[in-house]
């Protein structure tokens, strides 16, 4: 009989706990909780009739492959339709520059277990995504983050840093359009600066772009991907998903990048995973190329710009300036920050918080080390505005009582 579990566990994950934004949703079984906290896509933006009709296409004409093994890198005829998706945002790829992943994780979880070995340093800004950290951390990296600035990521003291180095990271790790947690979206300059640091030290930039699709205001920026590819360079790995343009729960992603990291990607993928599912795949492409894409986004981006704005207006009303709250004012995505007071420990206030029946994510989550306490991510994409708003009343409540 084995006593000693942990003993038999890898020395990674002896100490390896997960992902910690996972662990909350315990609190909210009650359905009185209005929940800020998941990132999740509103089900009324499911493209529940066109779903359908592809789903019934597929089972009619074609049951017998789709339910078959297929392909470790992805399906051809996907592959061909993600390459045609992307020209439109001025990228150019040949099919060996795609692999299909199963969701934006699973292409996190790639380029981890490609380029990480334990101890190698990773670069990327304070706060990022807990999702990449945690994907990150199965590989037992040293994080070295860099506070994030209101126009992206501090360039300046990345450089700063990067000289002073002996070792250089593996990669720099970047959400440049609508940052989850922050909502805050990189510049121009900075993404051009991004890579000449990329050039002059010779590292990795990761592009992770869920959300550049969920634009509200203000006008789109080219990514960093682009302006690589306009520079002849090949020191740019993106990492795409369907999660939140078209619906979580289909699982699937890509990753793009030279050819062979995307064929060392395809033969992890192949041990990891072995493939995608082929009807996932097919119902993607079928988004892509029958489901008219831009009338979609289109309404998308007007449905989540309405809660975006009622939560923003509502927030200017309960939060006045002397409460010492600030919030991000992102132009898209499907989050925004919250700052309070330093002394307030947002662990401690999510626990307040849930007496008052509402819920965030307190934001040491998104920090690979050395982690704020005073933070919270907000998801306003979710909820419908009358839970919004009254989201927002109740957090302001629950603020006050603690100051």
């Amino acid at each position: 009989m084995i006593k000693d579990w942990k003993s038999k566990y890898s020395d990674i994950m002896k100490d390896f706990e997960g992902y910690s934004i996972g662990k909350i949703f315990k609190y909210l079984n009650n359905p009185e909780i209005i929940s800020l906290a998941g990132g999740l896509p509103s089900p009324d933006m499911f493209l529940k009739s066109g779903m359908r009709e592809a789903s019934q296409k597929l089972l009619a004409d074609n049951l017998e492959k789709v339910f078959q093994y297929s392909s470790v890198p992805g399906e051809v005829d996907f592959i061909q339709a993600i390459i045609e998706f992307l020209k439109r945002d001025g990228i150019y790829l040949d099919p060996e520059n795609v692999v299909v992943t199963s969701s934006g994780q699973h292409g996190l979880d790639l380029t981890g277990r490609l380029f990480l070995d334990p101890g190698d340093l990773i670069m990327l800004d304070r706060p990022t995504f807990a999702g990449a950290i945690v994907a990150f951390q199965m590989q037992n990296p040293q994080i070295i983050g860099i506070d994030i600035e209101a126009d992206g990521p501090n360039v300046d003291e990345y450089r700063n840093r990067l000289q002073k180095m002996d070792t250089m990271p593996k990669f720099i790790y970047v959400v440049p359009d609508f940052q989850n947690p922050t909502g805050i979206t990189t510049s121009l300059k900075k993404r051009e600066a991004l890579l000449d640091i990329s050039y002059e030290f010779d590292i990795l930039i990761v592009e992770d772009s869920p959300y550049r699709d969920l634009r509200y205001s203000g006008e789109a920026i080219p990514s960093i991907f682009s302006l690589d590819q306009k520079r002849k360079g090949t020191n740019v790995i993106g990492l795409y998903t369907f999660s939140k343009i078209f619906c979580p729960g289909i699982r699937v992603g890509f990753n793009i990048g030279p050819k062979a990291v995307i064929e060392k990607m395809s033969n992890i993928k192949g041990g990891n995973l072995l493939n995608t599912p082929k009807y996932n795949q097919d119902i993607c492409k079928a988004f892509l190329t029958e489901m008219d894409y831009d009338a979609h986004m289109n309404k998308c981006k007007d449905y989540y710009s309405e809660k975006l704005d009622v939560f923003l207006k509502t927030m200017k009303e309960y939060f006045p300036p002397e409460m010492g709250v600030t919030w991000t004012k992102p132009e898209g995505g499907l989050f925004l920050w919250v700052t309070v007071p330093e002394h307030i420990d947002t662990n401690d206030l999510f626990m307040e918080a849930i007496k008052f029946k509402v819920a965030f994510v307190p934001g040491d989550a998104f920090y690979g080390e050395n982690p704020a306490k005073n933070h919270m991510r907000i998801n306003f994409s979710f909820a419908t505005k009358e839970q919004l708003a009254e989201a927002v009343k109740r957090l302001s409540d629950c603020v006050k009582a603690q100051l």
